[in-house]
């Protein structure tokens, strides 16, 4: 029965990841993508938040803190996925600049596609040395659905939107099931992470992912909050997929995956509302007291 289970998971987790990089391309117009390019300030400041910052946040926690491997894996893994296909929800619930967000998730889905195979294997020896074995499930279950749904948007602009809504259904769906197989097939790895340090961990890095996005989100509000997201959510489908097929054996990573995903709720969930209501003006800048002059005071 377990291995049954399993089997099904794989194919959640398949399901889950294609669906969703599909529908996000179906989201995707041909102006949102060189929106993103016309400032390449935030680009530059993009790639330096998600591929340097935080895979070194991680890696610093993870030296810092003595987690076991399984867990300092799994948090590596996340911190090398960015790209998270769900960054636009986010960056309407903060009020962030909508454009910019949708572009940024195409730039760092390609970005995760280099560093996650290149890169990611310089700080995890467990990984394959050879990029292609990483490299070939990120191409034909991310970028290519990915590339896909976008033409199908450019080109079809009427049926996508009914096509989106169908494949968001499927993803939602899928997402469910795989976080339920995950949660049932793992549960008591799961309870062992309370007390070991991996939720506090996992919170600590988000929190400071998404202040290092937001330090770095140029001189407007709209794209900090946005970048601020962007660096604190993880694309954990892809992290999922690389888990799934070079971990098998080890469910601490895919445990870890789990668990920081649902830590990394409750840093960034508030952290949009925060966001919406500075942009809203609802937080306001203490106002500094103007000093009065002798002469004002006298009639």
């Amino acid at each position: 029965m377990v291995d049954f289970l399993e089997g099904v998971l794989k194919v959640a987790v398949l399901v889950f990841v294609v669906t969703c990089m599909a529908a996000a391309g179906l989201g995707l117009s041909a102006q949102a993508l060189v929106a993103p390019f016309r400032r390449p300030r935030l680009v530059l400041a993009a790639v330096i938040a998600n591929f340097v910052v935080a895979p070194a946040l991680a890696y610093g926690l993870t030296e810092l803190v003595n987690l076991d491997r399984p867990h300092a894996i799994g948090l590596l893994l996340l911190a090398g996925a960015a790209g998270a296909p769900f960054l636009p929800k986010l960056a309407e619930l903060a009020k962030g600049d909508l454009a910019f967000s949708i572009g940024l998730v195409l730039l760092l889905t390609a970005g995760s596609a280099i560093f996650l195979p290149f890169v990611l294997p310089l700080l995890m020896p467990e990984l394959s040395a050879e990029p292609w074995p990483l490299l070939q499930p990120l191409l034909f279950t991310m970028l290519l659905p990915l590339a896909v749904g976008m033409v199908v948007k450019n080109q079809f602009e009427h049926g996508s939107a009914r096509l989106r809504f169908v494949l968001t259904r499927v993803s939602n769906i899928s997402m469910v099931l795989t976080v339920a197989l995950l949660v049932g097939l793992n549960v008591r790895a799961i309870l062992g992470t309370f007390g070991s340090g991996a939720v506090a961990v996992a919170v600590v890095f988000v929190a400071l992912a998404t202040a290092a996005g937001f330090a770095l989100g140029g001189p407007t509000a709209d794209t900090r909050s946005v970048l601020a997201l962007g660096t604190g959510q993880r694309n954990v489908a892809a992290a999922l997929l690389v888990a799934t097929r070079n971990f098998s054996d080890e469910p601490g990573v895919v445990v870890m995956l789990l668990v920081s995903t649902l830590a990394g709720l409750l840093v960034l969930l508030p952290a949009g509302r925060w966001f919406a209501r500075r942009a809203s003006g609802v937080i306001e800048p203490r106002s500094v007291p103007i000093p009065v002059s002798l002469e004002e005071r006298q009639p």
